[in-house]
């Protein structure tokens, strides 16, 4: 995997580490782009803590920040990232694969 690549899987790995960002994600998913302060309404987070969030959500190209009315920002979910993590994810799985089965046959013979 390229360097580049591996850095966004970093990055959206230590995103998705904490609950309360899994949450805001979760929260985006469900309804569609939101405030900081809608989210707040929804989560059992304080809008300032929902913000911090979102920051470092957008640091890790997970949302993206969308200039609304009256200098409200929405913020929208972006997959792109995801899909890399998942791809470094998925190479992982493929080589882990092989020495797993070689040792399955060792063990079972």
């Amino acid at each position: 995997m390229r360097p580049e690549s591996e850095a966004t899987a970093e990055r959206v790995f230590v995103a998705l580490a904490d609950p309360s960002r899994r949450a805001v994600l979760a929260a985006l998913a469900a309804n569609g782009p939101a405030t900081a302060t809608d989210l707040a309404d929804r989560l059992p987070i304080t809008r300032q803590a929902i913000a911090k969030h979102l920051a470092l959500l957008a640091e890790a190209g997970l949302v993206i920040a969308e200039p609304g009315e009256r200098r409200r920002v929405r913020y929208r979910l972006d997959s792109a990232p995801m899909q890399v993590a998942q791809q470094f994810l998925a190479a992982m799985a493929r080589d882990w694969d092989g020495p797993l089965d070689a040792l399955r046959k060792h063990l079972d013979g």
